[in-house]
């Protein structure tokens, strides 16, 4: 098989066997189309990429690429199933990839936004027209249930309860979980079904997708990417759209909610993951008493 042929059975493999997200197998796919022609371009064979070759890869992939360590935890990810991919159909006889270590990730707390700072962002959405409204319902709905941009784009029409304030979402691995959103958010979307979404879709338009573009086809994620960007320079703040998302966490656990309910809400499969959060909290808490008691923090520096 050459490579084209190996990285369309690969692919194929992720979905069908091991049942990865189409997001997971379009990361992987990209990751091992690389490393493919980097392999080419060093004359290197599957069967004669071992472990220093693999590393040295990934070291090229940071000095030309500038990956960061997250990036290269996932690239190794994605070798480790590839050569079990390749072990399996009988390409190589063991796997390299498995004697590679993840780098240690640094502790970055998420970047979040207070309720007030969310408000200045939207309302510099215009809602005037289709897509104005469509975008504000987008992006409150992402903030009121706490939304990757991945959920948001894979949501359908019958995913919505308005009433009940509830919708069901697929996230990381496929699964399925309940979120629950606002009031602010159900208005918006009333809206936008009863006005705003029939005039992006047309006339002869099908579409089951929530959010749509002008051409009446599923709002991608790229698309929803580039949107908030243009909304967050206009508000003058430099945040990420996931930003929305931490803001959710934050705001939830500020309130007093408990974690388990977060994690749930948030879809972690480790509680581990939710607890990030409650460090997000303590810096917001430190930020306020340096902020706030500036004499006291002058009386300590000299102490």
């Amino acid at each position: 098989m050459n490579n084209a042929e190996i990285l369309k059975r690969y692919c194929s493999r992720l979905i069908a066997i091991e049942r990865r997200s189409l997001l997971t197998k379009d990361c992987y796919s990209l990751e091992i189309k690389q490393f493919l022609e980097y392999s080419e371009s060093q004359k290197i064979t599957l069967e004669k990429a071992d472990a220093a070759f693999l590393t040295s890869y990934l070291a090229m992939r940071r000095d030309v690429n500038g990956i960061d360590s997250r990036t290269a935890s996932k690239a190794i990810s994605a070798l480790r199933s590839f050569f079990n991919f390749a072990v399996d159909e009988r390409l190589v006889s063991e796997n390299p990839a498995a004697l590679l270590e993840s780098p240690k990730r640094k502790s970055r707390l998420p970047e979040v936004m207070d309720r007030d700072t969310v408000e200045e962002l939207l309302d510099k959405i215009k809602t005037s027209t289709p897509k104005g409204l469509r975008d504000r319902c987008l992006f409150e709905l992402i903030y009121s249930a706490g939304l990757r941009v991945s959920e948001a784009s894979l949501l359908n029409l019958k995913d919505i309860d308005i009433e009940g304030g509830v919708a069901k979402v697929r996230g990381k691995g496929n699964k399925e979980r309940l979120v629950l959103f606002g009031r602010e958010a159900a208005g918006l979307l009333k809206q936008y079904l009863s006005y705003d979404r029939p005039k992006l879709a047309g006339s002869i338009n099908k579409s089951n997708a929530l959010f749509i573009n002008r051409s009446g086809k599923r709002l991608s994620r790229k698309g929803i990417w580039k949107n908030y960007a243009r909304y967050a320079l206009l508000a003058g703040t430099s945040s990420h759209i996931h930003t929305l998302r931490h803001s959710f966490a934050t705001s939830l656990l500020a309130g007093g909610a408990d974690l388990r309910t977060v994690q749930e809400l948030l879809g972690h499969a480790d509680l581990s993951t939710t607890q990030i959060y409650t460090h997000v909290d303590t810096a917001v808490l430190r930020e306020n008493h340096r902020r706030y008691l500036p004499k006291l923090n002058l009386i300590r520096a000299r102490d």
